[in-house]
């Protein structure tokens, strides 16, 4: 990826709104290309959180492990999207993970330090840093008070909303929604048991409110799914 990409990926993100030419150009040189195969890991827990990330394309998953040792599913993260940010909160060590979904993954890589020196050089961009880390907390007590507040029934459908309002295509009333994620993805993702998303989108189906196979889920009506 030459550095003429590099400065129009950047250009593309609110987070680099303020940045000037000479900036985007700058912060173009210190990025690193990188490719992450799917199902590859492009951090895990307890590794030095030394660098930022940029995806360009793919999706990937942040997540964490429960001792004894099951998944738990934070994020599924789009093009266009930073991730690693922790480190810009002081995080010395990652505690969390990120891996590539079913397809491989195009990201940048910006040492840190690096980034830090520029964040000094352009208050407004360390605005858009903390505005940025605010929105990812607030998604996170957003998803705790899902948790907390609603049963894994709730969860696991206004998971299928969320993922149709945000990749769906919409045909008349029906929603398609390309996913590749497994329903042990889904229950990760809900905090519910793989045997429990079975059984609620069997239920669904069988109200003929979804269709499903191992890809795709076919929504046929989300205010009647709502």
């Amino acid at each position: 990826m030459d550095t003429s990409n590099k400065i129009q990926f950047f250009s593309s993100l609110s987070l680099f709104e303020a940045l000037s030419p000479v900036e985007l150009e700058r912060l173009a040189d210190i990025a690193q290309y990188r490719r992450a195969p799917k199902f590859q890991f492009v951090f895990m827990p307890d590794e030095p959180a030394d660098q930022l990330y940029f995806l360009i394309s793919g999706r990937l998953k942040t997540g964490t492990f429960s001792p004894d040792g099951r998944e738990v599913i934070k994020e599924i993260l789009q093009p266009q999207t930073l991730f690693g940010d922790l480190a810009l909160a002081g995080e010395v060590k990652r505690s969390e993970f990120a891996q590539a979904l079913h397809d491989e993954a195009e990201y940048l890589s910006i040492k840190v330090s690096d980034f830090q020196m520029l964040m000094q050089q352009n208050q407004r961009l360390i605005f858009a840093c903390m505005r940025h880390l605010s929105q990812r907390l607030q998604r996170v007590e957003e998803r705790l008070a899902k948790l907390v507040l609603k049963d894994a029934r709730e969860r696991i459908i206004e998971f299928l909303i969320e993922t149709a309002g945000r990749e769906g295509r919409r045909v008349g009333y029906e929603t398609l929604v390309k996913h590749h994620l497994t329903q042990q993805d889904i229950a990760n993702l809900t905090g519910t048991s793989r045997q429990t998303v079975t059984s609620v989108l069997n239920d669904l189906r069988k109200s003929n409110l979804i269709y499903f196979n191992r890809n795709s889920i076919l929504i046929r009506d989300i205010e009647k799914l709502a």
